[in-house]
């Protein structure tokens, strides 16, 4: 899926990948740290420039600390306060321990300042803001997933990829009996991982759910611009669902978008609660939609990163 990535948003093909692969968190940080530091030694860089909340992420947060290379946290300061989600930790690690926070909202710059990083802070907006435009300008140009799949109208997209949503066999089959009771289409580019859950203790008997393989960005991004409404459990796919002006109904009790909710364009539905799956029929956006993310951001933070 990198390769297709690289691919989609003409990014040129790294120098190195540290192919780390699956494993327990412990195995991929230790992995990563390495890696991350082997390459730092021998290319000597002026900044590290780190993103988002993955476990690379706080490698090379602390491989940045430990050599005293001025580092900077792309999309910095965000917080769900679940500190069970390894995400969550990540994020804190990587603020705490970065010289430069490029924060997307003015919620993460309240975060900033409630733990005291206000002053190497900077609000800048959103990238994602970048690429969805480039991403979706290229994808209705390029992506014939449309045509491929020859969905009705309308159609719900989902993801999942939440451990507690898909590890757990009860726990996937709730959140599935459910989106099949409401008769709509449901699309659902399913995880090798989850797929195997599936396979190996659920019966896959449901009518209204279409299980594909995981698509390229283009296929994603031009399911995600038609879609009614997008149903997930993931941290980026909320945002870019906002940017799309797409309802967003989102399968946690906590979000790091906050703003989002408050907008009224996600909503915050826990498969265990009394209101899933009904809510998702009665959810409806406002009229407004303002813009939370800014604009032209990859300039607004290549000014900052050359000034510092």
């Amino acid at each position: 899926m990198s390769d297709s990535f690289f691919a989609d948003m003409e990014i040129p093909a790294p120098d190195y990948n540290l192919e780390v692969g699956s494993g327990s968190q412990g195995y991929q940080t230790a992995r990563m740290l390495e890696g991350i530091e082997t390459i730092c030694l021998k290319e000597k860089p002026d900044l590290l420039i780190i993103y988002g909340d993955t476990n690379s992420t706080l490698a090379a947060a602390l491989v940045g600390a430990k050599l005293g290379i001025k580092t900077a946290h792309v999309e910095a300061c965000l917080r769900s306060f679940n500190r069970s989600m390894p995400e969550e930790i990540n994020r804190i690690v990587a603020d705490h321990t970065s010289d430069i926070l490029l924060c997307p909202t003015q919620t993460a710059m309240e975060n900033a300042k409630a733990e005291g990083l206000l002053n190497k802070s900077f609000l800048v907006g959103d990238i994602m803001t970048d690429t969805v435009r480039f991403g979706l300008e290229k994808a209705r140009r390029k992506s014939i997933i449309l045509n491929t799949l020859n969905l009705p109208n309308p159609f719900y997209l989902l993801t999942l990829h939440r451990p507690y949503n898909v590890d757990d066999p009860v726990s996937l089959k709730r959140i599935l009996d459910g989106l099949d009771s409401l008769g709509t289409q449901v699309v659902f580019p399913v995880h090798p991982r989850t797929r195997q859950v599936i396979s190996t203790h659920l019966q896959s008997t449901w009518q209204n759910i279409l299980m594909i393989e995981p698509q390229s960005y283009l296929d994603f991004i031009m399911l995600h611009a038609n879609c009614e409404a997008m149903i997930t459990d993931s941290g980026g796919i909320q945002k870019e669902a906002y940017l799309l002006g797409k309802p967003c109904v989102t399968l946690r009790t906590e979000t790091e978008w906050v703003e989002t909710v408050h907008a009224g364009w996600n909503l915050l539905l826990p498969p265990e609660s009394a209101d899933f799956p009904a809510a998702i029929l009665d959810f409806q956006p406002p009229k407004t939609h303002p813009e939370l993310y800014g604009s032209d951001v990859a300039m607004r933070m290549g000014e900052i990163l050359l000034s510092q």
